[in-house]
């Protein structure tokens, strides 16, 4: 199996994020030959376009990660039935640049109850040119449920619908390959 780089963004600056643990239980759960960097956007200044030519080091680490990786994986709350505002800040930041179009992307839900930012963050990520996987989608309810990325590791149905939404994921970026 070929080596595969990965960028994970969790929505969320929650410490105790499910969102976070999610991503974080993917990275060690993956196989040997995907490898997974959690990309920070914390520390990314509010958007503002006048900014785009600044060297802001947060935006040029996340651009690189981005660049580098052959495919996006999101996790991400929903606050007030939207996109949470860290995350859609970095979409923003992302908008015009070259290393976001085509990319493909695997979306994880943490709580199946918030279908309306899912529906928003596809509607964004498409308008951004972004492939949205959706056989690789991953819904688990870990909203309420007390678990870290160690209690998500240790759960096998969670567990294993991980490991398949990444096996998707996998599939989708080498047939991907194999057609260009």
């Amino acid at each position: 199996m070929e080596n595969l780089k990965l960028l994970a963004l969790s929505g969320s600056l929650r410490k105790t994020s499910y969102n976070t643990a999610a991503i974080t239980a993917l990275k060690i759960l993956a196989p040997e030959y995907i490898k997974i960097t959690i990309g920070e956007i914390d520390k990314l200044p509010l958007f503002n376009p006048d900014r785009e030519d600044e060297n802001i080091p947060a935006l040029k680490t996340l651009k690189s990660s981005l660049n580098e990786a052959s495919g996006l994986i999101i996790a991400s709350p929903e606050y007030a039935h939207g996109i949470s505002g860290p995350l859609k800040n970095a979409l923003d930041w992302l908008v015009s640049g070259a290393e976001f179009p085509y990319k493909p992307i695997m979306l994880i839900n943490t709580s199946p109850r918030a279908s309306h930012a899912q529906t928003a963050l596809k509607e964004v990520l498409t308008t951004m040119s972004g492939n949205i996987i959706n056989e690789s989608y991953v819904s688990v309810t870990l909203l309420s449920s007390n678990l870290d990325s160690s209690g998500i590791i240790a759960n096998p149905i969670i567990a294993n619908a991980l490991k398949t939404g990444l096996n998707h994921f996998y599939d989708a970026i080498e047939h991907q390959k194999s057609d260009i």
